[in-house]
């Protein structure tokens, strides 16, 4: 998997004349395209379950949760609401305009270019899929490589599934993604890095595409001196171990009052042993790092302050503890980039004001976490802390409620998706004004003279 398909333009040429045939335009045709998505996660969950396994040992509840089951909930989902959706949305009409209707039409982009990350490489290929199939589009999708096992079964379900014209996988590395970048596609949908989403965005405006990015930052867990100690930290402990860290809205860091930290340390720990054991490496719910390069890159952290619990690591199983820090300079690396990883520093604060000042000192994350019993430290958070998401005395749960726009602002991400916000974000939302001929009002035909006044009037 290290170039691109030969054949890549004369491909996706193939699916503009698909697209320009109409023949996904038709509700029953889009009805069709998202039973076929169910009917492939539900004949193949077992083996989407052994791909997952064998590129992040990802534990078979967890890969159901955060990618088989989220995808079956998604289509479901949008098979309820489809039709509804499809409608032209009416809207008002200016009396000046009579007689005449308005309404909005939610129309399908073209081709669509998928690229999807390695974390959930199960999930996050198909569910932005997903909502480019609903809203009547054909697509390309660029797999991760990062995720070899899943990357080969998404392409063969994906093959045996859907025609070429409709869905095809391109495999490779950097430079099918470079080749791929290269063509003119009618929208890009990313999910990774902030770095590669820059390189995205530069790629995109030379076509001028429109872009979707969904990216990362550092997510905070701000615990506020009233608060259910015990429960925020068995739900900050699941949120950040899950799949071994390795998930965008994951808590990158604890902010935690002085008199508190010992304390949460103290149910954190508790937390991760009754989660994975007194040895996490033999428990099977454990995932793994996805490959050698991360792993090295996340073992380097470990020397930026003190390691309070765990810290294991055994780079031939690219295993890597559950593990605890403090003691951080403001400067270290575990503090200023991503970790994306079972690394979470915990560091203290004074005043809930130092709190809110040291996460300004990081772009927009694209997760906020707030664990409080008071209504008003709540709001205040909210208020003075930007994010793309939220969640109160919780953790990750704001990305699987389908009713909820899941995206990043600014560095963290641009335009957002699930549920709805998938069919909208791969639509275009076409005005369209009905006009009779019935009657035809001469105010704005010249001449003028006398008209300005009364029209003035009329506008209010």
């Amino acid at each position: 998997m290290t170039g691109p398909a030969p054949n890549l333009v004369e491909r996706i040429d193939a699916q503009r004349r698909f697209f320009r045939s109409g023949a996904t335009r038709s509700f029953r045709f889009r009805h069709d395209q998202l039973e076929l998505v169910r009917k492939l996660v539900d004949e193949n969950e077992a083996s989407i379950h052994q791909a997952l396994k064998a590129d992040l040992g990802k534990p078979t509840f967890e890969a159901f949760v955060s990618e088989t089951g989220n995808i079956r909930s998604e289509v479901s989902y949008m098979l309820d609401h489809l039709e509804e959706w499809m409608e032209p949305e009416r809207v008002g009409t200016p009396l000046t305009f009579f007689p005449s209707t308005s309404c909005i039409q939610y129309e399908p982009k073209g081709v669509c270019l998928i690229v999807s990350p390695w974390n959930y490489p199960f999930q996050l290929v198909f569910s932005p899929l997903v909502g480019a199939l609903a809203a009547g589009n054909c697509a390309v999708v660029k797999p991760s490589e990062l995720a070899p096992a899943t990357a080969e079964l998404v392409a063969t379900l994906v093959r045996d599934t859907f025609p070429e014209e409709l869905v095809h996988v391109a495999m490779g590395g950097i430079e099918a993604g470079e080749a791929l970048l290269a063509e003119r596609f009618d929208h890009i949908f990313f999910t990774g890095s902030p770095r590669v989403g820059k390189i995205v965005a530069r790629a995109a405006a030379e076509h001028l595409t429109p872009v979707t990015l969904e990216l990362g930052g550092k997510s905070p867990a701000i615990i506020d001196e009233k608060v259910d100690l015990p429960v925020a930290a068995t739900r900050i402990a699941w949120s950040k171990f899950l799949n071994a860290g390795q998930t965008c809205i994951a808590p990158d860091y604890v902010l935690v009052p002085d008199n508190l930290k010992r304390p949460l340390e103290t149910h954190l720990d508790a937390s991760i042993r009754r989660f994975y054991g007194d040895e996490p490496k033999a428990s099977p719910d454990f995932a793994r790092i996805v490959s050698d390069a991360h792993f090295d890159r996340l073992i380097r952290y470990l020397d930026d302050g003190n390691v309070i619990i765990g810290g294991k690591h055994e780079r031939d199983e690219r295993y890597i503890a559950p593990t605890l820090m403090d003691g951080l300079p403001d400067d270290a690396g575990a503090l200023t980039e991503e970790i994306f990883g079972p690394i979470l520093p915990i560091v203290a604060y004074e005043t809930i004001d130092e709190a809110i000042e040291w996460t300004r000192r990081h772009p927009d994350p694209l997760a906020l976490y707030v664990f409080s019993k008071s209504r008003t430290q709540q709001e205040r958070l909210l208020s003075e802390i930007p994010s793309g998401g939220s969640a109160i005395n919780d953790a990750l749960v704001q990305f699987s409620n389908l009713e909820l726009p899941f995206g990043g602002r600014g560095p963290s991400g641009t335009g957002s998706y699930h549920g709805r916000f998938s069919f909208e974000t791969f639509s275009h939302r076409r005005a369209v004004v009905r006009a009779a001929t019935w009657f035809d009002p001469s105010v704005r035909y010249p001449p003028y003279r006398g008209k300005l006044k009364w029209l003035k009037k009329l506008l209010g």
